[in-house]
């Protein structure tokens, strides 16, 4: 699973990351949280304000900081969605 928090680092950022962090711990999932502050590389994802967060390439919400519930919602449906590894 591929999880960013898009954001130039303001108080707001820090706050979405530190949701998302503290679910994706608690469920326990192999996954990093990934913080992109790359004024370029947030316009490649179209979005037009911050925070936002991205969930496996798909903007799941921007220009505020969701509650954990939502956060925890969108990557359980993510990992729904994410075909099975095989060995």
């Amino acid at each position: 699973m591929d999880i960013k928090i898009l954001g130039p680092g303001c108080s707001r950022c820090k706050e979405l990351w530190k949701r998302t962090a503290a679910v994706v711990a608690e469920l326990g999932l192999p996954t990093d949280v990934e913080k992109i502050e790359d004024i370029q590389k947030m316009v490649s994802y179209g979005i037009l304000s911050t925070p936002a967060l991205v969930i496996n390439g798909k903007i799941k919400c921007a220009g505020r900081i969701p509650s954990a519930d939502e956060i925890k919602t969108w990557i359980r449906e993510a990992a729904s969605a994410a075909p099975a590894e095989t060995d």
